[in-house]
């Protein structure tokens, strides 16, 4: 697997995309659904892609009937899915073990 910074941004997405393993997002969609801005998403997606963690493809439609551009939705691949799970993990263990060192402001 590919190893990957993990920004809290990244892990709000990921968390999106294991919430339904199974589910096409877009980027407005993913954008709503972790509370962060679409400037913020593309970059997440295309380095999620770029490491083997998305699918993608382009949906096929009429734009003009449409009234909207095409949009590219994203899928967890099954190294996604598992080194997703793995980084949130992570992220978790790693919260609870700073939290732990914290010591009482009395």
């Amino acid at each position: 697997m590919t190893a990957m910074r993990m920004t809290t941004p990244r892990l709000l997405a990921l968390r999106v995309f294991l919430d339904d393993p199974v589910q096409e997002r877009y980027g407005l969609d993913l954008a709503q659904a972790a509370g962060l801005e679409p400037g913020t998403v593309y970059p997440i997606l295309v380095a999620f892609e770029t490491a083997g963690w998305l699918s993608s493809r382009e949906e096929e439609i009429d734009v003009r009937a449409e009234g909207r551009p095409r949009r590219r939705y994203y899928r967890l691949t099954p190294t996604g899915l598992a080194a997703g799970r793995d980084a949130v993990t992570l992220a978790a263990q790693r919260r609870g073990a700073r939290s732990a060192l914290r010591r009482p402001a009395w």
